[in-house]
């Protein structure tokens, strides 16, 4: 019989996350967003959606913790404290990192959404409707809509 992947214990005596979660059939996310309503609104869509999510509070909190591989997604804010969204992706790409991007943010100037497309990222804009964010990120991954 397999141990129970709750009862593995990482570092600290504490539980090991990774092994809690289970991964996601569809597309799954990689949140960036510093406001704890929008990250907890978004997953919540998301969840409901069948999009598996991980949720960061910081740039450094993704670089630090996340694993790319697969039908990965980041959903990044733009105005994040310390490293700006794009400059988290930049990282990523020089990291190596592959994964499909959406960049949200409101009123985007002429600017932003030029650097947006260099990066090779997909704009959303705030306000967000979660099923326009769902369906673009269904869209850029490949991936169906759950019956």
């Amino acid at each position: 019989m397999r141990p129970d992947p709750a009862s593995r214990v990482g570092e600290g005596g504490l539980p090991d996350r990774a092994a809690q979660i289970a991964p996601p059939a569809g597309p799954r996310v990689l949140l960036v967003d510093d406001d704890q309503a929008v990250r907890a609104s978004l997953k919540f869509s998301f969840e409901i959606e069948g999009i598996g999510v991980e949720d960061y509070a910081t740039a450094e909190g993704l670089v630090g913790e996340a694993a790319f591989g697969g039908n990965a997604c980041l959903v990044i804010d733009y105005r994040l404290p310390g490293m700006d969204g794009l400059a988290l992706l930049a990282l990523l790409r020089r990291r190596g990192v592959r994964a499909t991007a959406i960049i949200i943010t409101s009123n985007p100037s002429r600017k932003l959404r030029q650097a947006i497309i260099g990066a090779e990222a997909a704009l959303v804009e705030k306000p967000l409707l979660c099923d326009t964010l769902a369906a673009k990120i269904r869209a850029l991954v490949g991936a169906a809509a759950p019956a």
